[in-house]
């Protein structure tokens, strides 16, 4: 009897659905209502929700409601060339009854659909869009079908700002994966690899299929660790089981509804594994954010931080000037810091929400912010070397909380793309986790980042260490602006790697005209007059003409360097033709903006025992060059925990898994796996 019961209930219920047909005007269990986010330009695109509110005691189904149920269906009624895409539900609940598995939502919950609109309806003008929604409304004893004609109108103007509630919609989705799952049948069972940083949390985890008859819903299901991949096995399903082409499912974190949708196609799963003890894994957020802290702190000390150095050591000289000033500029500073760590980590968050494949640094991808860089390190460097000064708290002149703000954001935003020690984990995690939390380990980020600056404004003996304000500081500062020409110089060189010469010529000749502009400003100043209409005329011209012109000079990136290894270019196609010879393969990921990784490239890649044993043991190269975004890199990123570069795998000649090895390399340690090559 047992076996047929999933047959019996879906039976019971549609019989149900026919009973109750004449009943139809009765008052719904759930109450459904059509939301518009907000107004819409023609031709754009605006997000719908459905909300149901299922009274106390009942509940809703997911698209595929497991053992029994039923999900929503809508039939739309919309304006010709209007559009509406895939219904997207938030993360479900599981409600076992009787041996049945339910998919369901037992509160109020809200299913998004995107709504495209024609670019034929007159601006300033509004429509209604019309739907007859069904659903079936149950609590753990009874069924009742119900149905409902929903409405709302939707206002053709620029879009402003939406409904509130959208946010908190939003933040029920389940966060996309972003990276390839796989799947394999073995035994009778469905195993499942989920790219998972071995830092995410996990609380009762269940893993919710979204096709058919494939696994038995109700089943146990078994959770193992192998390294940054976890490994769900489900019973096949009992009757008539199919093998799709791809599996669909959402993977539930933890009680609290966050979790990851994902798409896994066949291929290779661990076959072994660490349990995990009865739905739960101790490691989470507390050791996180403590990885995010150390991250941002060894951020001070690493070599991508090396161009902003002339800002945060005239920070530490003012730090000596007075308590009450020291405390306010460790403050404004970390302020600014942390700022722009979320600000960042929100657009990141946001850009891959939408369908984006982006990681961690992805700002420096884009020609004109390089470009908008440059001219920003240009006007540093001149004020630096006293050329002219800032009308308003500057970011090392004036020794105010605001410039220490400003000198906050801007160290974040060029020191961030990097990613050292500890930070790798808890950013790769960052991309997997709700907003919430990942916010707050982008903010822990910032923190760490701005530690040493804080301890300094709060510690009078770390204070008195430092040398008495004096004459000597202005030296400094004009030396300091050696570094920052430097910086300057080496964003005219990406600007020429991520856009081409072109692009790079013309940011150029935008810094000389800066520079001479400013030294007009100087002069004035110095006579004690302000800027002058003139000058803010030529930087109003300077901005439009680079809003206008630099976006349409952008070209193709110029190819990578050759490097002394023989790299090939890194695609899947080449790392499994490479793995197939059977000879060692090493993967490294680099980008030029990224000065981690051509620290380890100069130093450890390209030396000369590297070389040679290399080539002794006919070790493939693969390179995966990110200077550019590159959504294939992005994906096998975020596969292995990592949100940006460098990424360094070693595959052995025997074996399927990667050893991913620490981000700071050295020729010993590059030896050493060629030698373990050898004796294996």
């Amino acid at each position: 009897m047992r076996r047929y019961r999933p047959i019996i209930a879906v039976v019971l219920q549609m019989l149900a659905m026919l009973l109750a047909a004449p009943a139809l005007a009765a008052p719904s269990h759930i109450k459904a209502e059509l939301v518009v986010e907000g107004p819409v330009a023609p031709g754009g695109e605006v997000t719908l929700a459905v909300l149901m509110k299922p009274e106390a005691g009942w509940h809703g189904y997911w698209q595929n409601p497991g053992d029994a149920g039923l999900g929503l269906t809508i039939d739309w009624t919309l304006p010709a060339g209007a559009s509406t895409g895939a219904l997207r539900y938030p993360t479900p609940e599981t409600l076992l009854i009787s041996g049945l598995m339910n998919h369901v939502y037992e509160h109020d919950y809200a299913v998004l659909v995107p709504l495209k609109v024609p670019a034929t309806l007159p601006a300033g003008s509004s429509f209604t869009v019309r739907a007859k929604a069904q659903w079936l409304a149950c609590t753990d004893k009874i069924c009742v079908p119900e149905r409902g004609e929903l409405s709302a109108v939707v206002k053709l103007r620029p879009p402003g700002r939406g409904d509130p509630r959208f946010d908190q919609w939003r933040a029920a989705l389940p966060a996309p994966l972003g990276s390839p799952a796989t799947f394999a049948i073995v035994g009778g069972k469905v195993r499942v690899a989920v790219p998972l940083p071995a830092g995410v949390a996990l609380e009762r985890p269940h893993l919710f299929v979204a096709d058919d008859r494939v696994v038995d819903y109700a089943a146990p299901q078994a959770f193992f660790r192998d390294g940054d991949r976890l490994v769900v096995e489900l019973p096949r399903g009992k009757f008539e089981p199919v093998t799709p082409g791809a599996l669909h499912a959402v993977l539930r974190l933890n009680q609290a509804g966050d979790g990851v949708s994902l798409e896994a196609a066949p291929g290779e799963v661990p076959t072994g594994g660490t349990p995990l003890a009865a739905g739960t894994e101790a490691a989470g957020l507390p050791w996180l954010l403590l990885s995010a802290l150390l991250g941002g702190l060894l951020l001070n000390v690493m070599p991508c931080v090396f161009p902003i150095l002339s800002l945060k050591a005239l920070s530490l000289a003012r730090a000596g000037e007075s308590e009450a000033q020291a405390r306010a500029e460790g403050l404004a500073y970390t302020a600014g810091v942390v700022l722009a760590c979320l600000a960042l980590g929100g657009l990141l968050l946001a850009l891959r929400a939408g369908g984006e494949q982006v990681g961690w640094a992805f700002q420096l991808q884009e020609p004109l912010v390089v470009a908008g860089l440059l001219l920003l390190a240009t006007a540093i460097t001149a004020n630096l070397l006293g050329l002219f000064e800032f009308a308003v708290p500057g970011f090392a002149s004036e020794g105010s909380p605001q410039g220490a703000f400003a000198t906050g954001l801007l160290a974040a935003f060029v020191a961030t793309p990097c990613t050292g020690p500890f930070m790798a984990a808890a950013m790769g995690a960052a991309l997997l986790l709700p907003v919430a939390p990942a916010l707050a380990l982008f903010g822990m980020l910032g923190l760490g980042l701005a530690l040493p600056f804080l301890a300094l404004a709060f510690v009078p003996a770390l204070r008195r260490m430092l040398p008495r304000p004096g004459a000597w500081m202005d030296r400094f500062r004009k030396a300091m602006a050696v570094p920052m020409a430097l910086t300057a110089l080496a964003l005219l060189w990406l600007a020429s790697r991520v856009a081409g010469n072109g692009f790079a010529l013309a940011a150029g000749l935008f810094a000389l005209i800066l520079i001479a502009v400013l030294v007009i400003t100087g002069r004035r100043q110095r006579h004690g007059l302000a800027a002058g209409a003139p000058v803010w005329a030529a930087l109003g011209v300077m901005a439009l003409a680079f809003a206008l012109g630099m976006p349409g000079m952008v070209r193709q990136p110029l190819a990578a360097e050759a490097d002394l290894l023989g790299a090939q270019p890194f695609s899947q196609a080449a790392l499994d033709k490479a793995r197939a010879t059977g000879k060692p393969v090493f993967v490294y990921f680099t980008a030029d903006w990224c000065l981690t990784c051509k620290v380890n490239e100069k130093v450890a890649l390209e030396a000369a025992d590297t070389l040679y044993n290399f080539k002794r043991a006919g070790v493939i190269v693969l390179r995966g060059d990110w200077t550019r975004r590159d959504p294939a890199i992005s994906r096998f990123l975020a596969a292995h925990g990592a949100a940006g570069v460098p990424l360094y795998l070693w595959y052995p000649p025997k074996g399927s898994a990667a050893q991913q090895l620490p981000q700071v390399l050295t020729p010993q340690l590059l030896g050493d796996l060629v030698k373990q090559t050898r004796t294996g």
